[in-house]
């Protein structure tokens, strides 16, 4: 460290003594900030030389100081720092210290992390960690204003890195789409497996409601950005038929796997509240059969009586039938099958997303539902671990790529075999 005379070592010992009587974060706050103007004074040494000592070869003289702000914990702290430029007065000399701790990133980084946590930005300067009052009364970057044009930039940041993700090199197992409903609008999101397990999310488009218009653009920007359409892959899709429409605009005929809980809420909704035990029963008692031919008899036969007690149950039962049982007819069984018999992985993602919404009482625009979901899909991601089961997805895409196989090259022998799958 440079010498410090004794009179400065004095001043600093007195305000470091002051700023204990604060707390001890107070204390390390203000021995880091005298550390880094050390710091600061030592690289000026190393770029111009000792101070006082002639040099004729040097590249850069000392330039006086002046004000400056580094960032710290969340908030921007004014320090003296000093200043050089090169021998000739062309330039200013770039100083390395000073530029790393100046870097407003972290602090967009805090910004980003208690805002999704659930502090308003109007609130936000009450959760500052205590750093004692002088260096609090120079703070800046806190006010309601600041924090919100921070949290709208990080958040663009967020939106951009999340619909840029190259995907060319990435082998899915599974995607699942659902979609998050805020007030009047509607956000699609997809969801990528790879077939180690890996949870990835991979995009989102916004729209007024879940239409077929909507999911086809976010499904073609996926293939835009390299997925390939070509890879054996299942979906799990919500049940909705503007998804599957869009799953087979983009994608042709691949195996969908209607989400299960999705198809028992829309049949028994049909159903008088009486009546509904014994028949989610026999539901889940099929879907959970691992046999197909099986369990679409027992789903067949439910429907069948169905028709004569409650026509309307019978009718959302039917539609989609076979694709809830998707997953059994390609042989998976055990955990990855009760994972994959619906979007609830989706759902834990969407789950987050609408948790760090919670305190957004009005949306301005599509483009601010855009960057909170982006935001939230990536928050999410931080958290995600392999699916269950995920020991069988190379299995799955096995099974799948020989399903296409054989739609794309039947034989005689194989097409009978295609038909039956």
């Amino acid at each position: 460290m440079r010498p410090c005379c004794p009179s400065a070592c004095r001043k600093r010992w007195a305000s470091w003594v002051g700023a204990a009587k604060e707390g001890l974060l107070a204390l390390s706050v203000g021995v880091g900030l005298g550390v880094l103007i050390e710091m600061m004074e030592e690289e000026v040494d190393e770029v111009v030389g000792p101070k006082g000592k002639h040099n004729p070869e040097r590249t850069a003289v000392r330039h006086g100081h002046e004000d400056g702000e580094v960032t710290l914990g969340g908030r921007r702290v004014e320090v003296r720092r000093p200043r050089a430029r090169t021998a000739d007065g062309e330039s200013e000399v770039r100083l390395a210290t000073y530029e790393h701790f100046a870097d407003r990133d972290p602090m967009a980084r805090v910004v980003l992390e208690r805002v999704l946590a659930g502090v308003s930005a109007r609130r936000y300067r009450r959760t500052q960690e205590p750093v004692g009052e002088q260096v609090e009364v120079q703070a800046r970057s806190t006010s309601k204003s600041a924090v919100s044009r921070t949290f709208v930039e990080r958040t663009r940041v967020a939106l951009a890195e999340l619909m840029s993700r190259q995907l060319a090199d990435l082998r899915l197992a599974v995607m699942m789409i659902d979609g998050i409903e805020f007030k009047e609008r509607m956000m699609i999101v997809a969801l990528g497996i790879t077939t180690e397990g890996v949870k990835i999310p991979l995009g989102l488009w916004e729209g007024s409601t879940e239409n077929a218009t909507v999911a086809t653009a976010l499904l073609s920007d996926l293939v835009e950005r390299g997925l390939d359409p070509q890879q054996g892959m299942l979906f799990v899709i919500d049940g909705s038929k503007a998804l599957r429409k869009a799953v087979r605009t983009v994608f042709g005929e691949v195996p969908v796997q209607r989400c299960v809980r999705h198809k028992e809420r829309n049949v028994v909704r049909h159903l008088a509240e009486r009546d509904r035990p014994p028949i989610i029963a026999r539901m889940r008692r099929a879907w959970a059969d691992t046999d197909y031919h099986r369990a679409l008899e027992q789903l067949t036969r439910l429907a069948d009586e169905l028709d004569h007690t409650h026509p309307g149950a019978a009718a959302s039962l039917r539609e989609g039938m076979e694709e809830t049982l998707t997953v059994a007819r390609l042989g998976i069984k055990g955990k990855l099958k009760r994972t994959l018999e619906s979007t609830n992985p989706c759902k834990s993602m969407i789950d987050c997303v609408r948790t760090t919404q919670r305190n957004v009482k009005r949306w301005s625009s599509g483009e601010m539902g855009l960057r909170w979901t982006a935001a939230g899909m990536l928050e999410a991601e931080k958290q995600f671990r392999k699916v269950i089961g995920y020991l069988q997805l190379p299995q799955l895409a096995i099974a799948i790529e020989r399903r296409l196989h054989l739609q794309q090259h039947p034989t005689t022998e194989e097409a009978r075999t295609a038909v039956t799958m």
